[in-house]
């Protein structure tokens, strides 16, 4: 079995119904999950005139190889009404594996870790949460101190 790390959002429709329904899907097509954070509320990253981000990150095993799972996850936004229109904007989910195992990969679907984690505290704090202690495999260092560390400043606050 593996162990992936996932960070789900959106921003469009009933932003946490659809983490609910992600999770869901992503339980029946892709593995277990064994963790999830709380939800947080950030204010859209890249593409700023637009509607505010939930994100949720989940700790999944799975079956699956990483290049498995990252079609079995585009297949899930494509169930949930993703349509890729244009680069940072408004979606009603995005799934992201930001790690797998301890796994490097450099494909065109599949770059793994995630190439901006550590660059983004919408990602990294909701990964903390649930995987303080998890070791960046490119750069050794805890999640917990790739987000002392991050340049990132955009407010990320925990959604009620």
């Amino acid at each position: 079995m593996n162990i992936a790390y996932l960070l789900t959002g959106g921003n469009i429709g009933n932003r946490l119904a659809n983490l609910n329904k992600a999770k869901e899907l992503i339980s029946l097509h892709c593995g277990v999950v064994l963790k999830t954070s709380s939800v947080y509320e950030t204010a859209a990253w890249g593409k700023e005139d637009q509607p505010s981000f939930l994100n949720q990150a989940l700790e999944i095993e799975t079956p699956l190889t990483a290049r498995q799972l990252v079609r079995r996850i585009l297949k899930v936004e494509k169930t949930m009404g993703r349509i890729r229109k244009e680069k940072y904007g408004p979606r009603i989910i995005d799934i992201d594996i930001l790690l797998f195992n301890d796994e490097v990969h450099n494909y065109p679907l599949l770059k793994l870790p995630h190439p901006e984690m550590q660059n983004r505290r919408f990602a990294l704090l909701p990964l903390a949460e649930i995987a303080p202690d998890m070791v960046h495999p490119v750069f050794h260092k805890t999640i917990s101190q790739l987000l002392k560390e991050c340049k990132d400043n955009l407010q990320v606050k925990k959604y009620s």
